[in-house]
């Protein structure tokens, strides 16, 4: 009898992987690290893996999870950080970080690109913003030199704060104070085919203005949205609003070759008082929406043809990150591999496999609907994670 009750809900297992592995393609994910309590990266490797999560994105470049993904799929952004800008403007130094860092892991694990420094334009540090650029020209000649140039790409991260005017769309251009310096960053992204990235959290606005943006209207749910009154495209939701928006901030310093990707977005499912709309309904319904339109391929109102490239934060919550009680609550899963996100199931597999905790479901879903995506992530990867 026990044999005929594990058979039906394995194969469910079985099912909901396969929908998930055709729904993930695409995906991109930030995998950070500052936690002391989330999986192993061969755990993570396996569960990624399985679920068809084709592109991660980190801060460094652990020597622990390069080795993990090795001959898989998945491809990485890899990541340095501020601290090490200065440095990498020196030719002996850039390279020794290439042949450490970077070539030996080629082979066999899949990195595409290299993200120098993180958000550097967040804060008043001119220092490092005069250090950024060199460190990005150094890097790919260094690319260059090895042979590596058409492999790896050379870019960086920034804040959405770089952004001025944002409203209408068509009008968004950069802050005075730092032109000069996107300037010339845009110029190396044009010349080296390489796309800007850019943070974008709708979140941030609404907690800021909660009376007068609509809740809807950030969480991509039914909405009259909002008409560009110059070009008369109609916006929907606002994170579409925020790219074309950097693509008219690019345009006006003269560059209509750089695409722009999305390298974080999110919504935290816990917050400070102060923090309005960081629930766990609200996370739930901004991740799933925004999956659907990622599976769509939908461009901008701007750039129809063009479809987002999208990477989301989080796949953990991380519990060392400091600042506000949202910072550490941005994670699809618990590090243990439980749901943040309640999805309503019932029932119990326990009895799939000895050791692994209850992991409930009511009924098979619609394997087809890209709507189900959340549901069959987070049964996927807390029954991998807690296996």
């Amino acid at each position: 009898m026990a044999t005929y009750f594990v058979r039906p809900r394995l194969l469910f297992l079985l099912l909901a992987l396969s929908a998930v592995r055709v729904l993930g393609a695409g995906l991109g994910i930030n995998y950070g690290q500052l936690a002391d309590n989330i999986p192993t990266p061969s755990r993570v490797s396996v569960m990624l893996q399985s679920l068809n999560v084709s592109r991660l994105k980190l801060y460094d470049t652990n020597p622990n999870i390069l080795l993990a993904f090795s001959n898989s799929n998945v491809e990485f952004i890899v990541g340095i950080g501020n601290e090490y800008l200065q440095d990498m403007a020196d030719p002996a130094k850039a390279k020794n970080w290439v042949q450490q860092n970077l070539q030996p892991y080629l082979a066999q694990t899949k990195i595409t690109c290299i993200s120098v420094g993180n958000e550097v334009f967040m804060g008043n540090d001119t220092q490092l913003w005069s250090n950024l650029l060199p460190a990005m020209k150094m890097l790919y000649t260094t690319l260059v030199d090895l042979g590596l140039d058409k492999q790896v790409i050379v870019t960086t991260a920034h804040p959405y704060t770089v952004i001025g005017n944002s409203y209408p769309p068509s009008s968004g251009t950069f802050r005075q104070d730092i032109i000069e310096y996107m300037h010339a960053i845009l110029a190396f992204h044009s010349q080296t085919k390489s796309p800007f990235l850019i943070n974008a959290y709708p979140f941030f606005a609404y907690k800021d203005d909660p009376t007068q943006i609509p809740l809807e209207y950030v969480l991509f749910q039914p909405n009259q949205g909002k008409t560009d009154p110059i070009t008369n495209l109609h916006y929907d939701n606002m994170l579409y609003a925020q790219v074309d928006a950097v693509y008219s901030a690019i345009k006006a310093v003269g560059y209509t070759d750089v695409e722009v990707k999305i390298s974080e977005t999110g919504w935290p499912s816990k917050g400070d008082p102060n923090e309005v709309g960081s629930t766990v309904q609200n996370a739930e319904l901004y991740h799933s929406n925004l999956l659907k339109r990622i599976q769509k391929k939908e461009g901008t109102p701007a750039k129809p043809s063009v479809p987002l490239d999208i990477y989301v934060f989080a796949l953990f919550n991380e519990n060392l990150k400091t600042g506000a009680t949202s910072e550490r609550n941005y994670g699809l899963f618990y590090p243990d591999g439980t749901p943040v996100y309640n999805i309503g199931l019932q029932g119990n597999v326990s009895g799939v496999q000895d050791n692994v905790p209850g992991i409930v479901y009511s009924s098979a879903p619609n394997i087809k609907a890209p709507s189900t995506f959340i549901s069959l992530v987070i049964f996927a990867i807390a029954y991998l994670i807690r296996a």
